[in-house]
This record gives C-alpha cells, structure tokens and sequence, in this order.
C-alpha cells in the first residue's frame, strides 16, 4: 500500500469540507446557499486542470505513472466526484426546502401561478429574447467548437415527423441567473433565468420549426485549461501570452455535465457529437449547473441569514504613527487580514507614490483586484517621478488576461514592467520602497502570504510584514536583482526563496528536529499550509514522526500524508479548518533545540512552489511577532468547532469538543485575539507619550 494519498483524491476530500459547510444548520442559511456556490466553482477548476492533466498522462504512458494506474485513478477521481455530486444534490434540495421555511421560494416553469406564468412570459419578451441566439444541431455542426467552458446551455430537441436539435446559451453574462417575481406577501419567490427559458422555449422555435412536442435540458462541459507558449522570438512574451490563452476556447472536452431527467438517447447523442472518450467524465447531476452562480445568490431573509461584518481590528502602530514610514521604522509590523484593513498596505503605497524622499519601489504582482489601488499607486508614483518596477506573472492561472491588461496599461504610464522569467512562475508577495532618509537611503520591505488584492483580502486570512531590518530588506532586493538577472545565485540567510534554498533549508529544519530528538532533546514542529503534496518533504516527516518528532499541522486542502499511523505516522496529527474565510497563510515553526524559529511563507510544500517557481520566506525576528504567530497558530491548533482531522481515511470527522472544553471557533477568537493585543499596545504607546 502507497505512503502517500493520491492528490487527486485529497483535493476531492477538501471540496469536500466546502460542502460541509453547505449542510452545516449552524451557518447562516444564505452563506450555506453560497457555499454551493464555491463548491461548484472549485469543482470546474478542479476538472478544468487536476482531471484535464491527468486525462493528458493517460493518453500518453508517464514515465513516473504507468497508463494502467493512471487509467485507475482518473475512475477513481470521477467515482468521488459522482458521489460528491448526489450529496450536493441532496443538500440542494434540503437547502431549498430551508429557504421556503423562510420565506423564499425558489419556483420552476411547473410550480408557479397563472399571474406569474403570464409575468415570465412578458419578462423573457422584454429581457430575454433578444439574449438568445439558438445554434442548430445537424451533421456539419462542429458541436464542440460552440461550447463554451463554465457556461450553461439547453439542449433543445423537437420531436415530430423530422427530430431537430438546438443548442441555447444561458446569457448569465448578460442577465442575473436568479430572477426575482412578483410574490404574495411577505414572500420572495425567485426562478432560475434556465426555467425562465425552458417555460418559453417554444416562443422561439414554434414559427420556424414544426414539431409536435419540445424539450429542453440543462448541460455543461469543462476544457482543459492547459496552454502553449509558441516560444516564437518575432513575438514579445506579452503578445505570445495573448494568443496562447486563445487555446482554451477550442481546449479538448474533460467533462460532460447533464441532467440525470435526460432520455439516455439524447446523453449518447451528445457524446457522440461531443467526441468525448472512456475516460472522459460522463456525469448526471441536477436539472441546474453552474452551481457557482450561488456565490452571488441575492441577499435576503433576515440579518442572520448572512454573517454579520466583522469589526475590523485596528492596528495601533500604524494609526498612532504620522507616517507609515515612521511606524514601521520604530518596529516591525504584522497584519493579518482580514481582520485588519487593507487599506494600511494601500495607504502605504498612496504614500509612498509621492513622498518626495521617496526614489524607488518594487513589487511583484500576481493577482489584483478589477480596479486596483495598488496599480492606481505605482502609476502616481511614476507620474511624480519615482523609479517604479513591476514584476508581473503573466502566467497566474485565470488571471492570465487581466494581468495582460495591467501590464499594458502599467508599461504605456511609463512603469517598468518586467515579466520574470519564462520556466518559474513569481507567486512571491514583496514589495520594496527605498526611501532617501538624510544621507543614506532606507528600504522598507513588505513580505506576505497573500496577493495584493483589495476583493480577496476581504476572504482570505494572511499574513503580512513590513520590517525595515537591514539584513531582511537587503535580502528583499536581491530577491528582484535575481529575478531581472537569474544567472546571479544570491546568497539568503535570513529569507527562504525557491527555487534557490527553500527546499535545502526546510529539509535541514527537519532533519535537525530528528538530530536533536535522538540526542535527548525537545524537538517539534508547527506548519500550517494550504496545501502538503512534495513526497520528498513528506517522506521525511515520516522519518520525523518515526524519531519521535511531535508534529501539529493545520492544512487547508491538498494532504498527501496519511497521519496518525501506526509505525509511520503516528506522531503526526493533522487538521483543517473550513469557515468564513478562506485559509491561506503559510506558517512553519521549529523547536530548534528551545530557539523557537518561525517563518512565514508564500509556498505550500508543493513541487512545483519549492522548485519551479519563485516563493519568499522570511523568519519573524521580532520576539513580540513571533509570540503573536505562535499563539495564533495555538488557537487554529485547539479549534473544536470548524476544524476536520485529516487521516488515511479522509472522511473529515470534525474534531470533537470533550467535556471539560469550552466551544472554541478559531476566526472569531483569532479575531478578538488580536483586538486584545491592540488595546494593550495602544495602551503602551500612550503611556510612553504620557
């Protein structure tokens, strides 16, 4: 039996915590309704890339897979998702049964009134209609080239002395998928813009096509999101970008989504035409798809039906300072979002664009938000005559074409924007303002775990640490020097950056853990990732965990290793936690003989994040920060309310309350947490001005 659990499967497992939370009677019954939503987004990306990749290693034999194994895996991938599709079923109707109880009625094309089918009708006249371009099916139709990924569609047939065959896309681009009508009451009665169309189908086709009866099902296919890069010298790398994203229009198929009501003639009938393969995904599921469009399902019922807006926490360093500048060269500050505000890492920037002893500022960008303040800074910060650089990751997965658009309009105000390198991705979250400060000139570092992205900062927990300590700042620019010159081999003492020493210094970290608990003496270790896979990095916990190594992990998503077992693992015992927001910084901390070493991180133990692309670490210096992590990660660690084991078995349990412990929920009491810490430090800073 394998030591790893497949990542494939794992990934499955943590989607699968997601829809946890969908049946979870505790959350708020609209941010369960949402939580489909985000549980069907995941699946689409899951499929788009993780089945699509090894769809395309098991049409050619992998060297490290053999065909037959990974033949096996990929119906061991779909027979998960299948069942994971009748239990998001099951909550969806459970879901909407919960929403009528309250007073919203979700209503199809059979369950609505006389008034309100006459209103529909009016409705798809005035809206609709003009949305609908119908493609019509018949032997010279190229089916797949008119599907489009991620989107919905009805497949039309009429049935009569001749059969015809229509396609309709569900315009959601254009208008709102849930349509609110004309209730009774107090009452919200909503219908899915998919029925709308279905209880008016035959307004489109009945003056054109003669038919004696007609029906119309809901389906969905998902490409492969793969692409090339020609490598063609004549093109710059931003115009290369831009055409190979072009390829995902006409990708090859990796699943086919369809109504389970649908006759099995029509599903063979769109297979065939679809060209799908055995090892395609042929999946039934509910008359709806596009699941994800719950994320954005209309806010209604009473206020505890969504949660409520946290009170952001304030940080004292910051507010009390005349200056960003100021604060952080008095002591290093740490940020945790969301609980604070991004708006102190922009206000930083705003500043920075036009301090006049301000000269230069670096950062990378991976993903930002549509209309970004922090792009909005660099460009103001160029107009007033600052030596501003950009690296842009044209190659951020789905972002590819907004961060096309960023870079253009970075380059044309006169920003130098530079695209990293073409073999490694920069997921790293730097950012480095120098600052002419009497006769010498001062660099103040930002490193993070979390992109710079005003929406995402909102959902998303991260860590982010402004220092201006000279031997972690000098580090941050030979960090850009590497990416504009990569034959430099900087030397790092203080940062872990891949794919120069991460790997090497993680693996060290470990191995003296293992060293020193054979010697006798204490050896732990602390990580929280969002995702652990590297088997390499894997194996050797393994040999920590055999050594008698204690080691706590809080991971998000992908885990490859099997905790808890006996001769292997079993002093391995790991958690997730699925709440509110999303999981996401990386943490590591290390006993190292009684020294307490803790880093943050922008890579996961992944492969591909410590050897193929450019991350940062940094070790926390400051003893207070330090202290503020670790008892972060103590409170993850103790959560009794939204964390899951993680075992061989992935049925995530959830961790069980004992009697004597108090319900702990680790975001809100990380949360009040950091208030208290605030307080007490504004409290000093006060007494020390006193």
């Amino acid at each position: 039996m394998s030591e790893f659990i497949p990542k494939e499967l794992s990934w499955l497992s943590f989607n699968g915590r997601v829809l946890q939370e969908a049946a979870d009677p505790s959350v708020p019954l609209i941010e369960r309704v949402h939580f489909l939503g985000i549980y069907s987004n995941n699946q689409d990306e899951f499929f788009k890339v993780r089945v699509a990749e090894l769809k395309r290693q098991a049409m050619i034999e992998s060297e490290r897979r053999s065909q037959e194994e990974l033949v096996t895996l990929l119906k061991q991938v779909q027979h998960e998702a299948a069942r994971y599709q009748m239990t998001l079923n099951e909550i969806f109707r459970s879901l909407v049964s919960e929403l009528e109880r309250n007073g919203i009625f979700l209503r199809d094309e059979k369950s609505i009134s006389e008034d309100q089918h006459q209103w529909v009708k009016h409705y798809f006249r005035r809206h609709v209609l003009k949305h609908i371009n119908p493609v019509i099916i018949d032997e010279e139709t190229d089916l797949v080239s008119f599907l489009k990924d991620q989107y919905s569609y009805l497949i039309v047939r009429m049935r009569g002395e001749t059969n015809y065959y229509a396609l309709i896309e569900i315009p959601t681009d254009t208008l709102p998928r849930f349509i609110r009508m004309p209730s009774e009451g107090n009452n919200t009665t909503l219908m899915f813009l998919d029925d709308v169309i279905r209880l008016c189908v035959d307004m489109i086709f009945s003056r054109l096509f003669s038919y004696d009866a007609i029906e119309a099902y809901s389906i969905k296919m998902n490409r492969d999101a793969e692409y090339d890069l020609s490598g063609n010298l004549d093109k710059s790398l931003l115009e290369d970008m831009s055409e190979s994203l072009k390829q995902r229009l006409n990708a090859k198929p990796v699943r086919f989504a369809y109504d389970a009501a649908m006759p099995r003639d029509l599903v063979e009938f769109m297979a065939k035409e679809l060209k799908l393969s055995s090892i395609d995904s042929l999946m039934p599921g509910n008359r709806y798809h596009n699941f994800k469009d719950f994320m954005s399902f209309p806010s209604i019922g009473g206020d505890d039906s969504e949660y409520r807006p946290l009170e952001e926490v304030h940080s004292s360093a910051f507010d009390t300072a005349a200056t960003p500048f100021e604060a952080i060269a008095q002591k290093d500050v740490l940020l945790y979002y969301p609980y604070y505000s991004f708006d102190y890492l922009t206000e930083f920037l705003r500043q920075a664009s036009y301090d006049p002893r301000v000269t230069s500022i670096k950062i990378n960008i991976y993903r930002v938000a549509s209309n970004s303040r922090v792009i909005n800074s660099l460009i103001d910060a160029a107009n007033n005559g600052k030596s501003v650089t950009v690296v842009v990751e044209l190659k951020a997965r789905f972002d590819e074409a907004n961060n096309i658009k960023w870079a253009s309009r970075l380059t044309d105000a006169g920003v130098k924007v530079q695209f990293g390198l073409p073999t490694l991705k920069i997921h790293s979250k730097l950012v480095l303002v120098t600052r002419r400060e009497g006769d010498r000139l001062v660099r103040y570092a930002h490193i993070g775990t979390g992109n710079f992205n005003e929406k995402t900062a909102k959902i998303y927990t991260d860590f982010a640490l402004f220092t201006v300590k000279k031997e972690i700042t000098d580090e941050v620019e030979n960090v850009f020097e590497f990416i504009e010159y990569p034959y430099t081999r900087p030397d790092f003492k203080m940062l872990l950056v891949s794919p120069l020493n991460a790997r090497e210094r993680i693996t060290a970290m470990i191995d003296r853990e293992i060293e020193n608990k054979k010697a006798g003496l204490e050896a732990y270790i602390h990580l929280k990732v969002n995702n652990l896979v590297d088997k390499k990095i894997v194996s050797r916990l393994y040999e920590a965990s055999k050594a008698g190594v204690k080691i706590r992990m809080v991971v998000r998503g992908m885990c490859t290793l099997k905790a808890g077992v006996k001769g292997l693992s079993e002093n391995i015992f790991i958690t997730s936690i699925v709440d509110r927001f999303l999981e996401h910084p990386r943490v590591m901390l290390f006993c190292a003989g009684g020294k307490d070493e803790l880093f943050i991180s922008s890579a996961d133990w992944m492969t591909r994040n410590l050897d193929y692309r450019i991350e940062v670490g940094t070790q926390i210096l400051d003893p207070d920060l330090k202290e503020r992590i670790k008892n972060i990660l103590l409170i993850q660690e103790r959560d009794n309310r939204k964390a899951r084991i993680l075992d061989e078995k992935q049925q995530n349990v959830y961790v069980a309350k004992s009697k004597d412990e108090a319900p702990l929920r680790s975001q809100i009491a990380i949360r009040n947490y950091l208030e208290e810490v605030e307080k007490d430090l504004l409290k000093e800073m006060l007494a020390k001005k006193a």
